[in-house]
């Protein structure tokens, strides 16, 4: 008579996962590490750091004006945005104020760098789920929106554009007909991305429902840009503390309400309708005249202190300034949008998937510049 045997020991362990530090879908230097059951993700643990470069004390050894080229190295594809922050900042120190022209042109660019951003991010992000085709069609408009802020100051990623009092460079008859012949074929392609994209089944279920975040717990965590307003949040800087030539116009501030990755998604295609209405306001409202202000020929913070914030692609991106009386500041701190972003890595991941993580954190377009500063 044979002997039966009693059923095995089932035994249960925890893989642990490293996702990053090279891994494409990080975008950057970045690791997380996942704490799986099966392929559950029961636990998030991110590790930052890997691209610190010390931005914010190398402004306590330059002067105000040596430190013009750094901002544009924070958050490298939304330079635009740290000039404006660091020299919004300045400015408000020093009282000064720029030429009307030179604040319609920082509109301009602004608005044409979100664009830019935001089709690397949506390239980017639907190569992460499977998705070649966008990527390509994406990239190609991205050029040209760069060989625009290329013909206008010199550069393709970091500009150096923004000066205390004004811009560096002034916009000729024809870059502004560029520009604005440029509004109606990006509109064009816009719609395009949208049918080759959300008539797509399989990238719909991809990103519906997963990475939920509701509206409270998102103000709660410091949460902004599209990743607030995808929550229901209506919140702009552009449009609720308006700076510069945002004072002059009303800026739509576009939301939705289920806080998943679609939406997400959806608001950053929604943004890129908005940019291209703004940038075609802002050509209309250009007036002739200078691009400078008057300003000392030494620069030196008064012995004060500020802060001044911009709506960058990512959310919102500040600078606290502090002077003391001498051309370095005292104290200068950034405050990254990505940074604050991924403190909600933990919650949208848990109890999900590893392959819907790589869709989530791609969700939340981080800048790895911008987050180790």
């Amino acid at each position: 008579m044979s002997k039966i045997l009693p059923p095995p020991t089932i035994r249960h362990e925890e893989l642990i996962l490293n996702l990053g530090p090279q891994h494409p879908s990080t975008h950057g230097v970045f690791r997380v590490v996942l704490h799986l059951q099966g392929e559950t993700i029961v636990g998030v643990t991110p590790h930052m750091g890997y691209l610190h470069r010390g931005f914010e004390k190398l402004a306590e050894r330059r002067t105000a004006v040596q430190y013009q080229p750094y901002p544009d190295r924070w958050d490298y594809l939304a330079a635009m945005f740290d000039e404006m922050a660091y020299i919004g900042a300045g400015e408000r120190l020093l009282a000064l104020e720029a030429p009307p022209r030179a604040e319609v042109l920082r509109g301009i660019v602004m608005e044409l760098n979100r664009i830019a951003s935001h089709l690397l991010w949506l390239g980017t992000f639907l190569l992460d789920v499977g998705a070649l085709s966008p990527f390509l069609y994406t990239f190609r408009e991205r050029e040209m929106i760069l060989d625009l802020l290329m013909e206008l100051t010199g550069a393709r990623l970091t500009y150096n554009f923004m000066r205390f009092g004004g811009v560096r460079y002034d916009a000729s008859d024809m870059w502004v007909k560029k520009v604005a012949v440029g509004i109606g074929y990006f509109r064009a392609k816009f719609r395009e991305y949208r049918t080759l994209i959300e008539d797509n089944a399989i990238f719909r279920r991809r990103v519906h429902d997963i990475g939920v975040i509701d509206g409270s717990l998102a103000i709660r965590m410091g949460l902004s840009g599209p990743m607030l307003r995808a929550s229901g949040v209506s919140y702009d800087l552009r449009r609720h503390r308006p700076y510069g030539i945002y004072r002059q116009v009303l800026v739509p501030v576009v939301t939705r309400t289920t806080g998943d990755t679609w939406a997400r998604y959806q608001v950053r295609m929604d943004e890129l309708d908005t940019s291209l209405n703004l940038v075609e306001t802002f050509l209309e409202k250009l007036p002739t005249g200078p691009i400078m202000a008057k300003v000392p020929r030494i620069i030196k913070f008064p012995e004060d202190e500020t802060y001044f914030a911009v709506e960058g692609p990512r959310g919102e991106l500040g600078v606290y300034l502090v002077g003391n009386g001498t051309p370095h500041a005292k104290r200068l701190k950034i405050r990254p949008p990505s940074l604050f972003n991924l403190e909600a890595l933990e919650h949208l991941l848990r109890g999900h998937m590893v392959s819907d993580a790589i869709a989530i954190l791609g969700s939340i377009d981080i800048v790895l510049g911008e987050v180790d500063r």
